[in-house]
Order: C-alpha cells, then structure tokens, then sequence
C-alpha cells in the first residue's frame, strides 16, 4: 500500500462529465489499497473570469480581496469532486486550505507556503476517507485567504505530499508525461521514463509547460517523486501504478537506474521572448548595473546577455532579452533612464525565439554546443545571442524558424523514435 497525492488540473475538472472521470481514476486507486489525497485546480477559464470580476469591480483591487474572490474556484472543485465521489460509494471530504491549514506568508496573490498541518488530514485518510484539497490557495497567520500564483495547484500538490510523506505524487494534465521535445512540433518525440529535478527545472523555465517551475523547486527541496500523468484516459485503462507517465526524481536515484543514459533529455522551445539592443553604451565599470538595476526594481527578469567587445571610443553595444509582456515597459524605463545609462538607441525585436537543449549528460560530454550549432547552421538558421548553464544551451533565433529549429535539433541528436509517438 502507498501513500499518494493526485493533482488534476483545470482542464481535468472542466464539467461535470470530467470530473466523474477524475472521481473514477482515483477511486482506483483507492481500490487498489492506497492511502488518497487530491488536490485539484479551478475549472478550466474559471480563474480567468474571477480576474476579471475584480477588475470590473475596482481597477485597483485589494489583494486580500482578490484573493477571497479566486480563491473560490478550486473551493467549487474540491466541493463537486468530493460529492462525485460519495456518489460513487467512496468516503471523501473537502479540506478548504484554512481547515487544514495551510499557512502561508502574507504575500497575497504570490504567497509562499510556510508549513501545513497534516494531523488531522492523516487521521481522516487512515479511516478510509479521501481528502479533496483545493490548489492554489492557503491562509495568513491572521486568517486570511491567500492564492500562490498562477500554477499555484502543483505547489500545493507537491507541498501536501511533502506534509504527509506521500510515496509519490501524480500530477494529471492534458499531456501524459514529459516528452523530448514538444510531440505537435516533431512527430517522432519521444515519451520519457525519468527526468532528474534538475533538467525538468531547466525545461520548464524555457518554455516547457508541462510543469511549473516553483513545483518543480519544491519536489527537489522536499524530495518528493513526482509523476506526470494523463487524465485523458479510458474507464477501463491500465491503472498507473503498471503503466507510469514520466516520473521526476532525484539525480542519484536516476544513476541507479539508468547509468548510461541519453545526453539530451529534451529540446525546448519559448516565443515568449523579446530582444532589446542598447547601442554605443560608455565601455566603463558600472556601465551595465546602470541597465539591469532598474529593470531588477521593476521585476522585469533578464534572461540571456551578450556585451560586444568595446568600440575604439570606449563605447560598446549591450544586447538582452526580457519576457514578451514586459518589453513595452522595459523600453519605456531604459528611455526614461538614458541620460544615467548613456546610451545611442534602443532597438527591440519581439519576433525572436528561445530555443533550448537541456540534458544532465552535458556534466560529462564534450561537444553538445558544438553539435548545435552546426546543425543550425547547416539549415541557414541564424544565431542572435547563446547562453549557457551546467546542464543547459540556449540561443535566440528568429520566431518564423522555431519549429525548423526544434526538427533540427531533434534529428541532429538522435532523439527521433523509430515510431511516431
């Protein structure tokens, strides 16, 4: 018998014909002799349609409010959930996130889970009972309601499985586990068995969707196993207990199980990115903290960074990227800062790409950048800016050649199936 959390998101549990899926696969599992918890997500919009009755109401919303408001999403779920599964013959009861609790910081609407009371929940679950959490949501130390963020639910997830020291948790989407690249770009992608923490981090923060980032931290912080799972199945489908999605575990764990592994886990790819060129920036100490200080107290993150070798007249150029969304405010605050920055102009490019190989072998193999790009460049596919980490390669490409790149790079290596997945 294990311990195990399930998590399904809000296309899972958009209406009532999917959420008696949903009740049914988890009452398998239960069958099969487990100890049960779910967390579960807002149905699929809902969440976007709270926003905006709080907008409507008051342009400048009180956070705490707004977190009351959005917060009752995933409260309607964990209610419909637990009744769907009474109906079935289960015991099952909702936990709202202050009945646990769930305590968070005070940061409303990005709120950071501090600890969570299992006692009570792990009484309930030792009866025989299901417990149905709503995601996404906890509570201050002065009893206010608090949301965690868009992708909040997974946290919630992995930080419930951490609190009752679940055996695994299954987070079920729309996908049935981490592919090597994205299957709608290249055919031949490949479903994956393991992916260590660190390389699904990786993947997520370029562009992979399959998992949030903060989720992802949290397992790896906590060592909780985690696995990505369809929700999409038949009644009578295989239990995933026999036929897993992809599960993400520890590096040591993976060597234990794999030791001569693939060299690249997975291609990503992000259009969510735009370039932004300072010109003819003074070439002197500080120059750059003039830049990127700002953009910092702004909370725009800045992602790959390339300065030019200095010109004769001690100027240089500086080259950036930052999200899509916040390209107009980012242009907007380098204008308002360019006598303090010294700069010519400022050219942007919102038609740009990140393209991205990401593989925990990169450690010990030589040649993975190399092989990059001279498969790019061998289809005329022009690199704009590179960056690197220990187990990562990305570069800026122009966005009309992304999915080119992606077949490219699939190919160049060795990661096409010998059937179409």
């Amino acid at each position: 018998m294990a311990r195990i959390v399930m998590k399904f998101g809000g296309t899972s549990m958009a209406g009532s014909e999917r959420i008696r899926r949903v009740a049914n696969i988890v009452r398998r599992q239960q069958a099969a002799g487990h100890e049960v918890a779910v967390v579960v997500s807002a149905m699929a919009g809902e969440t976007d349609r709270l926003v905006n009755f709080c907008r409507e109401a008051n342009p400048l919303y009180d956070p705490a409010e707004y977190d009351v408001v959005v917060a009752s999403g995933e409260q309607v779920t964990s209610g419909l959930l637990a009744l769907t599964l009474q109906a079935l013959g289960c015991q099952a009861r909702s936990w709202l996130g202050w009945q646990l609790p769930i305590r968070t910081d005070d940061a409303h609407a990005k709120a950071r889970i501090g600890e969570i009371d299992s006692d009570a929940l792990l009484a309930s679950m030792a009866k025989g009972e299901i417990a149905v959490i709503p995601g996404f949501q906890g509570v201050t130390d002065d009893n206010r309601i608090t949301t965690l963020g868009r992708g909040g639910s997974d946290t919630s997830a992995v930080a419930v499985a951490a609190a009752i020291g679940a055996d695994r948790c299954d987070i079920y989407t729309d996908v049935d586990g981490v592919y090597t690249t994205d299957p709608r770009i290249v055919a031949k992608a490949r479903k994956l068995k393991y992916v260590t923490y660190e390389e699904m981090l990786e993947l997520a923060s370029v562009g992979s969707k399959v998992l949030q980032t903060r989720s992802v931290s949290l397992a790896m912080k906590e060592g909780v196993r985690v696995q990505v799972l369809s929700s999409f199945i038949d009644d009578d489908a295989t239990p995933a207990d026999e036929i897993p999605g992809t599960m993400i575990v520890s590096d040591e764990e993976l060597e234990g199980i794999d030791m001569e592994r693939q060299l690249i886990t997975g291609i990503a790819a992000d259009k969510n990115e735009a370039k932004v060129i300072l010109t003819r920036v003074p070439d002197r100490p500080g120059a750059v903290a003039t830049i990127f200080g700002p953009l910092a107290a702004a909370n725009i993150n800045v992602d790959m960074i390339i300065q030019n070798v200095g010109r004769d007249k001690g100027e240089t150029d500086v080259t950036f990227t930052v999200p899509s969304a916040d390209l107009l405010r980012a242009q907007t605050l380098l204008e308002a800062q360019k006598e303090a920055i010294g700069f010519n102009r400022i050219i942007t490019d919102g038609k740009v790409a990140k393209i991205s190989v990401v593989g925990v072998g990169m450690k010990s193999h030589a040649g993975v950048a190399a092989t990059m790009f001279r498969a790019l460049a061998d289809r005329g596919i022009n690199i704009q800016a590179i960056s690197t980490s220990e187990i990562k390669v990305s570069v800026l490409i122009d966005e009309d050649e992304t999915e080119l790149a992606v077949r490219v790079l699939h190919t160049a290596y060795d990661m096409d199936a010998t059937e179409a997945a």
